[in-house]
């Protein structure tokens, strides 16, 4: 990992929630390589990486998304067990049930992990997914990165 090229990104000054949490709408990123049965996987031939994205609707059952990360630096049996560690909505339901969290976006995404070469991700698909965001009128974004 020493001699991996990571990109520096200086994130200063970063977000602030503006409201409480109580009433904050809260969406959810991972990078787990998750999709619906009807979506297409991560294509793992593509180089420097699949910077695609899928959408996850709120409502979606956990027990029905595929895992098609690539990475053999990554062990997807825990998320093989329990898919909420990587897209915890059945946690996020319970915050907004328990009045922690004001609402659940509507809709998620779902990443492929490793993504060597990040241009085409920063360029396209993340502005695409941060415009969905906002119109989706996310508050704050749990990004839970595999």
């Amino acid at each position: 990992m020493k001699a991996y090229p990571y990109r520096r990104v200086d994130w200063r000054p970063g977000a602030v929630l503006k409201i409480p949490s109580a009433q904050a709408r809260i969406a959810v990123v991972t990078t787990a390589g998750f999709s619906l049965p009807d979506q297409p996987a991560f294509d793992a031939s593509i180089r420097g990486g699949d910077c695609s994205y899928r959408v996850i609707p709120a409502g979606t059952d956990l027990a029905s998304l595929r895992i098609s990360h690539t990475s053999d630096a990554f062990d997807i049996a825990g998320i093989t067990v329990d898919k909420n560690l990587a897209l915890p909505l059945d946690r996020l339901r319970e915050l907004v049930r328990d009045g922690v969290v004001g609402s659940r976006s509507p809709c998620h995404f779902s990443f492929m992990g490793s993504i060597p070469a990040p241009g085409r991700l920063i360029a396209k698909t993340a502005p695409e997914v941060a415009r969905m965001l906002a119109e989706d009128a996310a508050d704050a974004v749990l990004l839970t990165p595999v």
